[in-house]
């Protein structure tokens, strides 16, 4: 095949469809407005989460895109840790609805395992003790630092697939074959992918606009390393995380938990947090976090929602070293009920933006689907060694 493929936008969701489209063969030229991706792609956790998705095809495309993330760190030599994850509980309606699901997860399709409070202790030194009553494991949740995937994964492809980048340049016309930049710049392919993000402005912002895209704001911090090689173990997930993650809904145990919680903390459901920990190569600890949703995003962060994240996470984890290196937010797509935007603007051209807050768990599992769909099926091309 030598099909020339543009993708516009350089975050997880376009290195995601850069990688599908060069290993079918394809010509790839990918172009970034900003010097580097500096938009939600670095602004997570780092956790690819399958145990986040329903059961069903999402969640299969979801261990889809575990193992291409898999294939992608081990060949590129970029530090990842498959820890899997703890959902612990410290309240009854918690551990019920974790009991509930753990029976459900052999007919779902899940590989998880009910743990009892001296279990959980054993698999992280971080669960708090005080009122454990135990937990929910899933081998299936990868870390990685989302720093470091967005600035290596460019050099990984550019030294596999020649795939060419152009940072620091904006897209503002696209009329096939010829993809047009504001520096005068041009390139003449056969497709374009367009991977915008939350820049609904820039690229067919109509059609953005009449699919009802909005925003998300989050609100996130990170500890300094922890000292003396303190490590956290599996990514942990509080409670209030089985409100968050459509995984849960199945329950019926769940109601009782979302009313108590709004009974006893509606500030929790007014800024959407649900709190999580995870913890990168360096040692720090990510923490977070919020969700604040319109078209209109403040930039001016809460203290009282930084605030909030903290408290209730020292319910739940104990660490060694609590002090908050950095602080900042992010702002993602969202789409009711939908994990991918598609649309075709215009003949061979496609808008693909990852909504939802799950770019880096699905968008490689979503990526080599569509390609699949677009292309057809092809031999897979291994490329040159890196």
């Amino acid at each position: 095949m030598n099909e020339r493929i543009a993708v516009v936008g350089a975050g997880i969701a376009g290195l995601a469809h850069a990688w599908a489209a060069a290993r079918r063969g394809a010509k790839v030229v990918v172009v970034e407005r900003s010097p580097a991706s500096c938009g939600a792609s670095i602004r997570n956790f780092g956790m690819v989460w399958p145990i986040g998705q329903p059961a069903g095809n999402r969640y299969e495309t979801a261990l889809r895109s575990r193992a291409l993330w898999i294939e992608f760190l081990n060949d590129a030599g970029i530090w990842h840790n498959p820890c899997g994850s703890l959902h612990v509980a410290h309240r009854e309606q918690e551990w019920a609805v974790l009991s509930e699901f753990n029976d459900r997860a052999p007919q779902l399709g899940y590989e998880c395992q009910l743990l009892d409070a001296e279990q959980v202790l054993e698999r992280s030194p971080a669960a708090n003790s005080e009122g454990l009553l135990g937990g929910l494991w899933s081998p299936t949740e990868v870390c990685v630092d989302p720093r470091q995937v967005i600035r290596l994964m460019p050099q990984w492809l550019n030294s596999k697939y020649q795939v060419q980048f152009c940072f620091d340049t904006t897209v503002d016309e696209i009329r096939l074959p010829q993809v047009s930049a504001t520096d005068g710049r041009t390139w003449e392919v056969d497709r374009v992918l367009v991977a915008s993000g939350a820049d609904f402005q820039t690229l067919y912002p109509e059609t953005i606009r009449k699919a009802g895209l909005g925003h998300c704001k989050l609100q996130m911090l990170r500890t300094r390393p922890q000292p003396d090689n303190w490590q956290l173990g599996p990514m942990i997930a509080s409670g209030l995380t089985l409100r968050h993650y459509p995984t849960f809904a199945v329950c019926d145990s769940l109601f009782r938990l979302k009313d108590r919680i709004e009974a006893e903390s509606p500030e929790l459901n007014r800024f959407g947090i649900h709190v999580m920990v995870s913890q990168h190569g360096s040692g720090e600890l990510v923490l977070g976090d919020s969700h604040e949703y319109g078209r209109a995003i403040e930039p001016f962060d809460k203290v009282e929602i930084d605030e909030l994240i903290l408290q209730e996470l020292r319910r739940i984890v104990n660490f060694p070293d609590w002090t908050i290196a950095q602080r900042w937010h992010g702002v993602y797509p969202v789409l009711e009920d939908e994990i991918l935007f598609v649309e075709e603007p215009d003949p061979g051209v496609k808008l693909a933006i990852a909504v939802g807050g799950c770019g880096m768990t699905m968008s490689f599992g979503l990526a080599d689907a569509l390609w699949e769909q677009w292309l057809g099926s092809v031999q897979i091309r291994q490329g040159t060694p890196a």
